[in-house]
């Protein structure tokens, strides 16, 4: 009952919130400590700065192969035929580091599962890397495109342009782009931002030097793989022509071995909830028969093979294998978790999200520039199709014109959500939105502004990814859509709110974190389930708040 209260109470506690007038919300955000405020300014941005180096890790680095969300000793793994490199061999010996080589090679993502493997271990890297911050000690897949841009803002193009060579190796040797380089990730990937990772680094090389059109000719090679991903069947939304998040693993994720309350929390909500996706739950003894156990593997998770699963229990209750379907495709969407999917987002998997596919969109569009650049016109008009092809189903499935919003897409029932997500601001930035749709959905800040900032949805769910919360990638994202539309008052004043959330709590106790609430404008935050915490680092949060700085000065002169 603890969820339920909570969820109710918070509900109450923003209702408020929700009728504020725009024109109050916005008032209150550029009356606080200005982002632009010089000495203030300079303490924050030599905080980023220095960052860029405690936050990096490699290969030589003791600490690149910690990882708080597992109970193990350190271990590395190599591709199956790679000889062990000297760093790697003195790193052994430094750190007391078990180094494997992965059991064969991989080609495609899924090849190898976590089960096979004696252990958890860090996915070697060949170049430097920055990661999040806290628990998050590895290169994840989205975070690195916001944590990139700060990086070339910076000047640190050659460890920016290393980080997408990394992306290229893990195609390579891993099958694909994944969540991370941890092997428990081994059968999932994470929202695709390489094109617009590798357009950022052709289009911003070194101090003296130009772009590099023949790093260009190897990296489309990578991305055009990458993009495979995307369409293939498993990620295919029905027959929609959309793309899906998927996860190729079955039952709870192993990386939430730290947090033994997130699962039996999700059934605590579900049973205070009795009408509200009942499909999510199945019964199960906590200490199944081996006959039991055999029939939870099939319609839950298997206890034998999974702590996890063992430990995701609550009076004869457990969660359906579907739920844990839908609970990896949202790990894989990065919105770990919010209610947008479902509660908990439980049905992720049956979803057309409009955040997927307005990235995809913008994905084939890089990719015919790409081509372009390249002399291969029949490959341009080939990606510009695909891209007028997505840009059609975008409209048909995503676009709700009555409301004015772009809403994800239930592939398995044909019903359009009618969840309000700070996602609907993403074919803005894309490119996808008409100069009308634009309109109706700029004329729908409200639902998502307060003082701090832009919240992810009206919904106060009690978890991290929905209101009261904000966070950077998606307020980039936002900004830069309403911005690139013409409503460059209205992107201004939230890249002041937001700058002015992040200042606030650095002059406050000197940290940058992972998320804020928008609402009151603190980093001191209450997550109900989920990710509890409110990390200190932190990657994407340090880039994202040098181009918001960048923005709000170009329009001082």
């Amino acid at each position: 009952m603890r969820l339920f209260r909570l969820h109710t109470l918070a509900a109450l506690a923003f209702a408020f919130v929700l009728a504020a007038p725009q024109h109050e919300i916005a008032a209150q955000a550029i009356s606080g400590t200005s982002p632009q405020n010089a000495p203030q300014n300079a303490q924050i941005r030599s905080y980023i700065a220095n960052g860029w180096e405690t936050l990096s890790r490699s290969m030589s680095d003791c600490s690149s192969v910690v990882d708080a969300k597992v109970k193990t000793v350190p271990v590395m793994y190599l591709p199956a035929d790679m000889p062990i490199p000297a760093a790697v061999a003195a790193m052994q010996q430094k750190c007391h580091v078990e180094v494997h080589h992965l059991p064969r090679a991989i080609h495609h993502i899924g090849e190898v599962r976590p089960a096979e493997l004696p252990v958890e271990g860090l996915l070697y890297l060949p170049n430097r890397y920055v990661v999040p911050g806290g628990r998050f000690n590895e290169m994840y897949g989205w975070d690195s495109y916001f944590i990139l841009l700060g990086l070339l803002h910076d000047g640190h193009n050659d460890l920016a342009r290393g980080m997408v060579e990394n992306f290229f190796f893990e195609i390579e040797n891993y099958g694909a782009i994944l969540n991370a380089n941890r092997t428990y990730f081994f059968t999932r990937s994470q929202p695709p931002f390489l094109s617009s990772m590798i357009r950022e680094v052709y289009e911003h090389p070194a101090s003296g030097t130009a772009p590099d059109l023949k790093w260009l000719a190897r990296a489309y090679s990578f991305a055009q793989r990458d993009y495979a991903l995307w369409t293939s069947p498993q990620h295919q939304a029905g027959t929609t022509g959309l793309a899906r998040y998927h996860d190729l693993g079955e039952g709870p994720v192993p990386e939430m071995s730290d947090d033994s309350s997130y699962y039996p929390d999700v059934i605590r909500w579900l049973l205070a909830h009795p009408k509200d996706h009942p499909e999510y739950l199945v019964d199960g003894a906590e200490n199944p028969t081996p006959a039991q156990a055999a029939t939870l593997a099939r319609i839950s998770c298997d206890v034998h093979i999974s702590h996890v699963c063992a430990q995701a229990v609550v009076a004869g209750h457990r969660l359906s294998a579907d739920f844990y379907r839908g609970d990896r495709a949202m790990r894989e969407s990065g919105f770990d978790s919010s209610f947008r999917f479902g509660p908990f987002s439980g049905s992720a998997a049956h979803i057309a999200p409009v955040c997927l596919n307005s990235l995809l969109f913008r994905y084939e569009q890089d990719m015919a520039h790409f081509a372009t650049l390249l002399g291969r016109s029949r490959e341009a008009a080939e990606w510009t199709r695909r891209a007028n092809a997505r840009h059609h189903a975008i409209d048909r499935y995503l676009w709700d014109a009555n409301a004015g919003l772009y809403f994800d897409y239930d592939y398995t029932t044909r019903q359009r959500s009618s969840y309000h997500y700070i996602s609907t601001f993403y074919p803005l930035w894309a490119g996808a939105a008409s100069p009308t749709q634009a309109t109706a959905v700029h004329l729908h800040l409200g639902l998502f502004e307060h003082p701090g900032g832009l919240a992810m949805s009206d919904s106060a769910s009690g978890v991290q990814w929905d209101l009261p919360f904000g966070w950077a990638p998606t307020t980039w994202l936002a900004v830069s859509g309403l911005e690139r539309n013409g409503f460059h008052e209205d992107a201004r004043r939230i890249a002041q709110s937001f700058s002015t959330t992040v200042l606030d709590n650095f002059l406050h106790d000197g940290t940058i974190r992972e998320k804020y609430n928008v609402v009151s404008g603190s980093a001191n935050v209450k997550v109900a389930a989920g990710y509890k915490s409110n990390v200190i680092g932190f990657g994407w949060t340090n880039g994202v708040y040098l181009e918001l700085q960048d923005l709000l000065a170009a329009s001082n002169h």
